[in-house]
């Protein structure tokens, strides 16, 4: 079998993001470089930011996962060469946030301020008539917003 960027690809998309779990790191973006030379794969991969708890976690799903497919040798290299934005996140993926219940981020031109948080569009319901309640949730990546149609309390994966 010939081991090709797109089926290393596809076999990616096994591997989960550890806090949100419907979301692949394929979808969430942060696989954003793969290179093959005969049997030994490299891949390379850019957190959605500096420090996140789970890096190595995701490093040794990612070689397992090609290990369970006969790639014996794979080498995962974090890169911060380019930083990762939520604009990354595939059409798949944020399709895949909003039926876990998180609003995607907003696509948006690199400039992020607090508006860009007021009016998400609330997973539930699909009203926009929403309040950004805190930009501080669980994670650093979440902020909570309140539905003022459907009285639903709800986390957005905030735009970086």
């Amino acid at each position: 079998m010939e081991i090709t960027e797109k089926k290393i690809l596809e076999w990616l998309e096994e591997v989960k993001d550890p806090e949100i779990p419907v979301l692949s790191l394929v979808d969430l973006g942060v696989i954003t470089g793969i290179d093959i030379n005969e049997h030994r794969v490299r891949v390379t991969m850019t957190p959605t930011f500096v420090g996140c708890p789970a890096i190595d976690y995701m490093k040794q799903d990612i070689i397992d996962v090609l290990n369970s497919y006969g790639i014996d040798h794979v080498d995962v290299v974090v890169s911060f060469e380019k930083s990762w934005n939520s604009n990354m996140i595939t059409e798949k993926g944020r399709k895949a946030l909003k039926d876990f219940g998180l609003a995607p981020p907003p696509k948006h031109n690199l400039i992020v301020d607090i508006d860009i948080l007021e009016h998400i569009e609330c997973p539930n319901c699909g009203s926009t008539n929403t309040i950004l309640k805190t930009p501080f949730g669980p994670t650093a990546c979440r902020s909570i917003h309140h539905c003022s149609d459907c009285k639903e309390t709800f986390e957005q994966f905030k735009p970086v």
